[in-house]
């Protein structure tokens, strides 16, 4: 690892190894700065949309140029995993490209990324282009103006691993809504999904008098209204999940209504900005995983992956690795219940092995709650990971608000995680403090819920 790492000046009192990204990220920028080069990445994605990312690094002959190396693999990482993308157009140095070219690829460092973004996501290989800075494709950020239609009656529905949510809303108000246990993941017929959701909708529908359109949020990958991969159905096999990415395509146009269904976390940023009334809003939930989704400056709903447990903010070589992606220092290991299990036996907390996770998570709760020692340094620890990831993340998203949510924030965890980030900021990144504002959700957050906001994607 040959990227110089800095260590934190608020160290987690749990995690003395801890190393964060935006301080690595921002000592490379400031030694290359006399003597550095551009360097310009395309991550091209789905309808010729393009993301890019400009930055300096060391020029060819430069005794430190093969820092570059991890330098830009981590961006190149992080970018995949935002923003999404099929096609890296790398600018500059062949030799940037050649190495990214070999970790991304079927037998490289990276081929998770390169299996998962290609042929799983974007349905083609992903590939690696080296060329003249002039040749990257143009930036192309349209987004989707998808949100805020709150006119006519429109149905508003959340796909969630143990229970699926509908409602009825009728110019911006639910008129009624329901919530039914069910088990998607356990499920590996693709008719019971269709079957499932056509009831829900049609028992919102029975409420009103027509349906004008419907808009939806689940957990996953959704690219034009196919999930392309969502834990709710992991029970369905590679031959039958053509079934399940056209499924709602097929309801669309079996109902005949505009629909519109994207990733969950996506609406929840958009229930938030709509509550709040205003833009610029990167909504980061801590449950199981990570989950986050973002509204740009303008109001938009972008299109992009906003994947964050996948995204590093940790470059320490003692990082803990991510189960499912194999990589390390990801954002799933700070921002969620897997941090809490995590740090507990460094806390001197012994968790009961025998019991869910979501029992694992209201143990541990309760010791902070009973001003367990372990547990308070649990999520001060969490809080400082909070505070330099929001900040790697500003770098990547333009931000006026960070809305906290999930069920790591429920009682005292939630306000040690604001104090951890805010004192972060106070100590490292003093221009953040009157830039970024943190929430937890109150009322005024509250007053536009997911079912409203989920409804209100389509236009008519």
């Amino acid at each position: 690892m040959s990227l110089k790492l800095i260590p934190p000046q608020v160290l987690p009192p749990l995690d003395e190894d801890f190393r964060p990204a935006i301080l690595a990220n921002q000592n490379f920028q400031r030694e290359v700065e006399s003597v550095g080069v551009r360097t310009v990445i395309g991550v091209e994605r789905s309808g010729g949309e393009v993301s890019r990312f400009e930055t300096k690094v060391y020029p060819e002959g430069h005794p430190n140029f093969e820092s570059n190396y991890q330098y830009i693999e981590r961006i190149v990482k992080f970018l995949l995993w935002q923003r999404g993308g099929h096609t890296l157009h790398v600018g500059g140095s062949p030799k940037i490209a050649e190495y990214l070219k070999k970790a991304y690829s079927r037998q490289g460092s990276q081929k998770f990324d390169f299996d998962f973004m290609g042929t799983q996501v974007y349905e083609k290989e992903f590939s690696v282009i080296s060329c003249g800075m002039d040749e990257v494709p143009a930036s192309r950020e349209t987004g989707k103006l998808l949100g805020r239609n709150l006119q006519g009656h429109r149905i508003g529905f959340d796909l969630g691993a143990s229970d699926r949510k509908v409602s009825a809303v009728v110019d911006g108000t639910p008129i009624y809504s329901e919530e039914v246990i069910w088990e998607p993941r356990k499920n590996t017929d693709p008719e019971y999904h269709y079957r499932e959701v056509m009831t829900a909708l049609k028992t919102a529908a029975s409420k009103m008098p027509r349906v004008d359109a419907i808009g939806g949020s689940s957990a996953g990958i959704y690219i034009d209204n196919r999930p392309m991969v969502a834990s709710l159905f992991r029970g369905i096999s590679q031959e039958k999940f053509s079934e399940i990415k056209n499924m709602f395509l097929r309801i669309r146009d079996e109902l005949g209504v505009p629909l519109e269904v994207i990733n969950d976390g996506d609406v929840t940023a958009l229930a938030g900005s709509m509550s709040i009334e205003d833009n610029g809003i990167l909504g980061i939930a801590l449950g199981s995983s990570e989950a986050a989704g973002y509204v740009n400056m303008e109001g938009h709903i972008m299109g992009w992956l906003n994947e964050l447990a996948f995204a590093p903010i940790d470059y320490s070589p003692n990082a803990p690795v991510e189960e499912w992606s194999g990589d390390k220092g990801c954002g799933a290991s700070y921002f969620s219940q897997q941090c809490v299990f995590r740090l507990a036996p460094k806390a001197g907390i012994e968790i009961p092995a025998d019991v869910t996770d979501a029992e694992k998570l209201k143990f541990v709760q309760e010791r902070l709650e009973a001003g367990h020692e372990g547990a308070l340094k649990i999520w001060q620890s969490m809080g400082v990971y909070l505070g330099y990831g929001i900040a790697h993340y500003a770098d990547f998203y333009d931000i006026k608000h960070v809305l906290i949510l999930g069920r790591c924030t429920s009682g005292r965890g939630g306000d040690l995680l604001l104090e951890g980030a805010k004192k972060v900021f106070e100590t490292e990144f003093p221009d953040l403090v009157g830039k970024i504002e943190l929430h937890l959700p109150d009322e005024k957050i509250r007053r536009v819920g997911q079912s409203v906001a989920a409804a209100s994607l389509p236009a008519i």
